[in-house]
């Protein structure tokens, strides 16, 4: 088959530089599960994450006549990839300052077309039939474009960061819980102390599930550090709060009797200096021209 690009019938296709509509979004999970606008698609067979993508965005681009813009969060490549599908299938990846504007009205009608409560709901659906990794994958997906829109900052990035926390626990993976909760805690710190004892307590309660050393000790550490800033404003005023605070210095004080080294304090995390605000996060390459992955030609389109 020739590699060269089938010619377009600009009769009844959209010109190529036509502004496309509201931006979808994708997100590829670690393990390759993938979700298009907050639903989980159903990979058949060995069918790859980045064809399903072009497959349900082309959907998209057929049903409105015009070419339509997506955003990919690919945790597999660790990269950001910007599109542009067109009705007929045809694809094509631009660099970050050829994307539409990011702007605020962009931002609030995009998630009008696609709103976070409606994500929500269909998390918490998904966990109550105990379908716990969609739900956390899901949630992931929620929390990755929130905050690529939003920042990191932002209460519905930190909502959508508390929610996949709560899905790792729920499936039993307390140190992903335990480092999501502790980003969301340490944020809340620095931005809004009188917002944070809520968090941090969510923190505690996914580290007292840790049972690796290691981990009980550096994570304990700012767990600490955190509650002993929080009584010192006189924020810990909640009976488990305090209870929880206690079993903190409690186990790592037992925890120190076997270990000969001091655990290095983690306090830095939480002063100005702080270089990024969530470290655990993996940086993520920006989108370029050209990624093979996601350019089709015309009449490739599977879907």
């Amino acid at each position: 088959m020739s590699n060269l690009p089938v010619s377009r019938d600009d009769g009844n296709l959209p010109a190529l530089s036509a502004q496309p509509l509201i931006r979808l979004d994708a997100y590829v999970a670690e393990d390759g599960s993938t979700v298009v606008n907050g639903h989980l698609l159903t990979m058949g067979g060995t069918r790859p994450p980045n064809e399903a993508i072009l497959d349900a965005v082309a959907m998209f681009a057929r049903t409105l006549g015009a070419p339509v813009a997506a955003t990919v969060v690919d945790r597999t490549a660790q990269q950001v990839a910007r599109l542009r599908v067109h009705p007929d299938g045809s694809s094509y990846t631009i660099a970050d300052e050829e994307d539409l504007p990011p702007g605020r009205e962009r931002t609030e009608a995009e998630e009008q077309a696609f709103p976070p409560l409606a994500r929500v709901e269909r998390i918490i659906q998904h966990a109550q039939r105990e379908e716990l990794h969609a739900a956390f994958v899901l949630a992931s997906a929620l929390r990755e474009h929130l905050t690529l829109r939003r920042g990191v900052e932002d209460d519905l990035s930190l909502e959508a960061r508390a929610i996949e926390a709560y899905m790792a626990f729920l499936r039993g993976d307390y140190a992903v819980s335990t480092v999501l909760a502790l980003t969301v805690a340490r944020i809340r710190c620095r931005t809004d102390l009188n917002r944070a004892a809520p968090e941090v307590a969510r923190a505690t309660a996914a580290w007292q599930r840790l049972e690796d050393a290691s981990q009980i000790a550096t994570r304990g550490e700012e767990l600490l550090y955190m509650w002993e800033r929080l009584s010192a404003a006189g924020l810990v005023q909640h009976h488990t709060h305090q209870t929880m605070a206690l079993a903190v210095r409690t186990r790592l004080e037992r925890g120190r009797q076997y270990v000969e080294a001091p655990v290095e304090s983690p306090a830095p995390a939480l002063t100005a200096a702080q270089g990024p605000a969530a470290p655990e996060d993996a940086p993520l390459a920006r989108s370029r021209r050209g990624l093979r992955r996601f350019t089709r030609w015309t009449g490739r389109q599977t879907g």
